[in-house]
């Protein structure tokens, strides 16, 4: 349902012909007030009279289906929808907010409740579960099933190419303990940063799909079991990784052969990982493993990161299916330089599923221009991340 435009003289179409990106420097504003938002900022809520769509999706549908860039601003409240977005042209999501630099006060959430009750992912897919999906198109969102997941098509062109969140929390409500792959986010074949954001569910909170390059800052990511898993590229800078309860690992991501090396994985750095709450930290302690693997092309490391009492004293742990380790020498679970409670260097080298990074090991991870690469393997794909913000 569409709503009339503060700028009445202008019609939705001109809107939409000048609206452009806010630069990062000062969305901030656009973030604190109305009044300081650019022409062509599009305008969401379900209460003000101002706004342009009383629902998210309306407005991402409302944009051109092009190269062209745009800016939506939701006004603070909870809105229960499922968001998708398949446009190739830069898309900027600001959520109202008077804490711009803390994400744990965040005043917009975007909730659903769904989860994938099929165990074989083969009837059902994990993607119909997202809050959240940005990926050009349905197929390439899939994550499939087994070790090596859904066939993407080759000639599936790649979607968004920066694609931008601040101060947005995406919930997926479906049960407050793992029932079932209940997707937060599902990206694939896009690139997308998120900036003091939350992402809450319990089981696969975050999906990172086949050529997905996603990059996290100050934001919240929180669940039980495998929350972080997919095939393509995340980078965790100065977040907050929660721990729910405890199933399966943190991590447990599947590497894909492609023709070409590749950095995919995902890594958590400078970070934290530690216990969702008080209540919940007792109950936990020496229970959670930091991952493990999909399939033996598993690559997560965690880098300069706190890691409190709830971290199985092993770190990552094998994955046995009818009797069959996954770990190979492929198999690439790292730490390098972490530290608290969790970290307990008897306890790794107790097991072969942990590694413990040199710098020299470390040194060809350590940045995301050394990670992200564009489709045909190129590293240094990094002109979508905002470093101001």
């Amino acid at each position: 349902m569409t709503k009339l435009s503060y700028w009445g003289f202008l019609s939705l179409n001109a809107l939409l012909a000048c609206a452009a990106s806010i630069p990062s420097a000062s969305h901030r504003n656009c973030q604190r007030s109305l009044k300081a938002c650019p022409d062509g900022t599009v305008i969401v809520s379900g209460t003000n009279l101002k706004a342009h769509f009383s629902t998210v999706q309306a407005a991402i549908e409302s944009l051109p289906h092009d190269n062209s860039s745009h800016t939506i601003l939701v006004l603070a409240g909870e809105y229960t929808e499922q968001l998708n977005v398949t446009r190739p042209g830069p898309v900027t999501l600001l959520g109202e907010t008077s804490h711009l630099t803390d994400a744990s006060k965040n005043q917009v959430t975007i909730t659903w409740a769904q989860a994938n009750q099929d165990s074989t992912g083969q009837s059902v897919d994990n993607v119909f579960s997202s809050v959240l999906v940005v990926a050009p198109t349905l197929e390439s969102s899939y994550t499939g099933s087994g070790t090596t997941g859904y066939a993407v098509p080759e000639d599936t062109p790649f979607g968004n190419s920066d694609f931008r969140v601040y101060n947005i929390d995406f919930t997926n409500t479906w049960a407050d303990y793992s029932d079932g792959p209940a997707h937060a986010l599902s990206l694939s074949r896009a690139n997308g940063g998120f900036y003091y954001c939350g992402f809450y569910s319990y089981q696969d909170t975050v999906y990172v799909g086949k050529l997905g390059n996603a990059y996290f800052y100050k934001s919240i990511i929180a669940g039980q079991t495998d929350f972080l898993y997919g095939f393509g590229t995340a980078w965790i800078q100065s977040s907050d990784v929660l721990l729910r309860n405890c199933g399966g690992g943190i991590t447990a991501w599947k590497g894909t052969n492609t023709t070409f090396e590749n950095k995919y994985g995902v890594y958590i750095v400078d970070s934290s990982v530690k216990a969702a709450n008080a209540s919940i930290a007792p109950d936990i302690v020496g229970q959670c493993a930091l991952g493990r693997p999909w399939n033996s092309l598993h690559r997560s490391i965690y880098a300069n990161t706190y890691e409190d009492g709830s971290i199985d004293p092993a770190g990552y742990i094998d994955w046995v299916v009818d009797g069959v380790s996954r770990l190979t020498s492929d198999t690439f679970m790292a730490e390098y330089h972490t530290f608290g409670p969790g970290f307990n260097a008897t306890g790794r080298a107790s097991t072969n599923a942990s590694i413990v990074l040199s710098p020299k090991e470390y040194a060809p991870y350590n940045s995301p221009r050394k990670v992200f690469q564009t489709p045909d393997g190129k590293a240094g794909n990094i002109d979508w991340i905002d470093w101001q913000a």
